[in-house]
């Protein structure tokens, strides 16, 4: 052989090797690195292949776990930081984050004794202050997130973090009532960071309260100046106008909040007031009418799809792409009788696959793939429970088979089995099946 092909097998065979001789550190690091680049999907498998290699490694769990925050699968990344902290009970930002994900999911009680264990073993840490003061305001009990904020502003945070705390605390205190105080926080927050407009828009906001509006136009002025989308903000500034009698200026920036969102009563409200001072009582009557004459519908429609309708469910099921290799033919011929079912169903002949199937099934119970297939037919005839039960007995037969597990979640989500079918998502998201998490996203938050 001569010795150009003879370097270049050898080089191959090096390649060869290196690659066989990966460890679960070496795809520990390669999805720290893919998380870093943003690619957290790329990251989850990666993760997931260390933890097969290792799976006694907590750091591999968490940071998966993070991965799947990132994608707002908070069922899936709450799964991984109980592992996590099974392996190592005394890391406390395991903890911490299982308090977000818990939290996203309105498991307040729970977030809340998470916040609590992690700010015993890292009693410094100021995101965990921060986080659970969130958590408090969140279940109104706001004496307690003031006096997280102020923790967060003694413990020397970072510029954002002294934001978010002076920023929060003012929220606090203008829902107690202290709106002077709330003032001195935005003003705080102000100086942590002037190019932000919600606390000049909460300032003005306060400003209106205790009767200052020159204040509170100053503040409006420029919290619209950041965010001209601010239909809020037009209301509001409208608002103090009106209270400075500038009733012209005032109808100018509640058309603007009304084009903004044609749906803010505050504005017709305003508008409607503004204009009666002018002596446009026709049409301040007919926005006065638009908020006062509205009904509510209280119909209670029931029906067996609760989160996604079924042309939405149908739509979603029909997109999945799932192909097999092709069955060696057995003496039984229940593979005929599955490949026929299949093309049958592909063709929109659903009884007649149904059929093929069940005959499939019988002559071979242990057949995951048709099993799968008979619950895709029994999901487009509507046989969402029949379906469920299907897709189990495929998954019971092969585990790892993420459009299973996806389909199995729709249908689950699709009927009002939320919870149960978000971990269904989040697991054939983990598998690889990478359209789990926009669901996931949209139906599972």
């Amino acid at each position: 052989m001569p010795m150009k092909k003879i370097y270049i097998a050898i080089l191959l065979s090096a390649a060869l090797n290196s690659y066989g001789q990966q460890t679960a550190s070496d795809y520990f690091d390669l999805g720290v690195s893919k998380s870093k680049s943003g690619d957290y999907l790329g990251s989850i498998s990666a993760f997931s292949t260390a933890i097969n290699m290792n799976p006694d490694n907590a750091s591999s769990y968490f940071n998966r776990g993070l991965a799947k925050q990132a994608l707002k699968d908070h069922r899936g990344a709450i799964s991984d930081f109980d592992r996590a902290i099974q392996i190592s009970p005394k890391d406390a930002l395991s903890y911490h984050y299982r308090a977000i994900s818990k939290s996203s999911q309105d498991e307040n009680g729970a977030a809340l004794q998470d916040f609590n264990i992690a700010i015993e073993l890292s009693p410094k840490d100021v995101q965990s202050y921060l986080q659970r003061g969130v958590l408090f305001a969140k279940l109104n009990d706001l004496p307690l997130a003031v006096r997280d904020f102020n923790k967060v502003v003694e413990l020397n945070p970072s510029a954002q973090e002294k934001f978010q705390a002076f920023y929060s605390r003012g929220l606090c205190k203008a829902k107690m009532g202290d709106y002077k105080g709330a003032i001195a926080d935005y003003s705080s927050a102000i100086e942590s960071n002037n190019k932000r407009p919600q606390p000049f828009l909460e300032r003005g906001k306060n400003y209106i309260k205790v009767e200052e509006f020159e204040k509170a136009l100053g503040d409006l002025n420029e919290a619209i100046k950041m965010d001209a989308q601010s239909a809020e903000g037009f209301a509001l500034r409208g608002f103090a106008k009106s209270r400075l009698r500038d009733f012209n200026g005032a109808k100018i920036d509640f058309d603007s909040a009304l084009r903004l969102d044609p749906n803010l009563k505050e504005a017709y409200y305003g508008r409607a007031f503004a204009l009666t001072m002018l002596y446009n009582h026709k049409i301040a009557i007919d926005d006065l009418g638009k908020i006062l004459d509205t009904k509510s519908s209280t119909k209670d429609v029931k029906n067996q799809y609760v989160t996604l309708s079924k042309a939405q469910l149908d739509k979603l099921r029909e997109a999945v792409t799932y192909t097999f290799p092709i069955p060696a033919l057995s003496e039984d011929l229940s593979e005929g009788y599955f490949v026929r079912g299949l093309a049958q169903l592909r063709g929109n002949n659903t009884k007649d696959a149904l059929s093929d199937l069940n005959k499939s099934i019988e002559i071979n119970p242990i057949y995951p793939q048709a099993y799968f297939v008979r619950g895709m037919a029994k999901s487009a005839m509507g046989m969402q429970t029949e379906a469920v039960i299907d897709f189990g007995s495929a998954l019971k037969l092969h585990p790892a088979y993420p459009e299973a597990y996806y389909v199995r979640g729709l249908i689950k989500v699709s009927i009002g089995e939320t919870n149960a079918g978000c971990v269904d998502l989040s697991r054939a998201g983990e598998l690889g099946y990478a359209n789990a998490y926009t669901l996931i996203k949209d139906y599972c938050n």
